[in-house]
């Protein structure tokens, strides 16, 4: 596994999150209070894109259904927020995040 340069710090701000496509993976950059986080872009649930998600504390929160996961971890800390669903939501791939000057590279 390799580190590769996916952006710049100044294309994702404090508290947004943004989409990327790396060695073919969908991967979700997030900037929360200035630390980056990177896990999958798609949810454990059914497959909801996380980017058009909420960032909230330390988690994103999908779109379609509400499951959460931990952005360091990639542990779903909880599952869908519709009752008839009972599909179990499990964990997402997380990777490793470094910064060098004001470039952002993620290990894949």
């Amino acid at each position: 596994m390799d580190f590769m340069k996916v952006a710049e710090t100044s294309d994702v701000q404090p508290g947004q999150m943004k989409r990327i496509e790396v060695a073919g993976n969908e991967i979700l950059l997030a900037n929360i209070e200035g630390k980056f986080f990177a896990v999958s872009n798609k949810c454990s649930h059914m497959g909801g894109d996380l980017s058009k998600g909420k960032l909230e504390g330390g988690s994103v929160v999908c779109p379609r259904h509400g499951s959460r996961f931990d952005l360091i971890t990639g542990k779903a800390i909880s599952g869908p927020k519709v009752a008839f669903f009972k599909l179990k939501t499990g964990d997402i791939p997380s990777y490793e995040v470094k910064i060098e000057g004001s470039s952002v590279f993620i290990k894949v």
